[in-house]
């Protein structure tokens, strides 16, 4: 397996985030279920339109192990038509408030590429992390946002953007390109005085299968930076497009693809079906002892 460096400028050991005030130990794994408020994720069942829905699908979350969620209201399929700052607002807001008023300590992400939402998001509804699918890329003033209100960030790898990112995506070797491209962004939030990053390769995002079954392949090799890494693969098209089916068959490849990435030193597993990743961690754990296993088991 081809091994890849970094400087060490970039490396820094955090396998805790601090989340208002709370110190969250990602030393082992956990499950982050997914909330999607949009009426186009690419995953029909996984969307919700209803307060009430929102908090039925919360409290299922929670009884089946899972331990965060990721809420969204703007749709990032291959694709999927732009939704306006004010609409993306429109749909958080009651959303967040609903769900906060019920959970308090709830560890609630938000899947937001704009720095205006995730301000608010944060100052009036106390979310907790912010999930960026653009690394600050397609808002200018994210760092800024993130360096200020001092919240664990998710900087995620994207070629492109949701409208054009699966439109002949090309690499000259897509682990050393994700890599040095999470490094650069990682310095930049450094210089900026982030310390608490976590680590997403951007499954399906400006990849085409193979860079993912690669990307997955080398998973370990992310390991240098000493940082959590997330990891999203659930029912995505990497599974149906080269087994077959849809995004509602592909639950027991969601799995598998689960299972490799927890091999590979996944810290969070970001799923649609929390009861089975919760198993999935709980299995590997009790196979291997720990999950802090990097290359001892991949690549050998």
């Amino acid at each position: 397996m081809k091994q890849y460096e970094v400087d060490a400028k970039f490396l820094n050991s955090r396998f805790t985030i601090n989340c208002n005030g709370r110190l969250v130990d990602l030393s082992q794994p956990e499950v982050m279920g997914i909330i999607n408020i949009t009426p186009d994720s690419f995953y029909e069942n996984s969307r919700i339109d209803s307060i009430d829905g929102v908090l039925k699908r919360v409290e299922e979350i929670l009884e089946e192990g899972g331990s965060m969620i990721d809420v969204g209201a703007y749709s990032s399929r291959p694709g999927a038509d732009d939704v306006p700052e004010e609409e993306e607002g429109k749909r958080l807001w009651p959303v967040l408030s609903a769900i906060r008023n019920h959970w308090p300590d709830l560890l609630i992400s938000l899947d937001t590429f704009r720095g205006g939402i995730a301000e608010r998001a944060v100052g009036d509804f106390g979310v907790d992390i912010i999930n960026d699918i653009s690394a600050g890329s397609l808002d200018d003033s994210m760092f800024e946002t993130i360096a200020r209100l001092q919240v664990p960030y998710v900087l995620m790898h994207i070629q492109g953007d949701p409208q054009n990112m699966q439109k002949n995506p090309h690499y000259s070797d897509v682990t050393g390109d994700v890599i040095l491209f999470l490094a650069q962004k990682v310095d930049h939030l450094r210089s900026m005085g982030v310390s608490d990053i976590i680590l997403d390769p951007g499954f399906g995002f400006g990849k085409n299968i193979d860079h993912n079954y690669q990307l997955l392949r080398d998973l370990d090799q992310f390991k240098m930076f000493e940082l959590p890494l997330l990891v999203g693969v659930s029912r995505k098209s990497m599974i149906y497009k080269y087994i077959g089916g849809s995004p509602r068959t592909s639950l027991n490849g969601t799995t598998v693809l689960n299972t490799l990435a927890l091999l590979g030193g996944a810290r969070i597993l970001r799923v649609h079906d929390v009861r089975e990743a919760v198993e999935c961690v709980n299995l590997v754990a009790k196979t291997y002892g720990s999950l802090d296993i990097g290359n001892s088991v991949v690549g050998r």
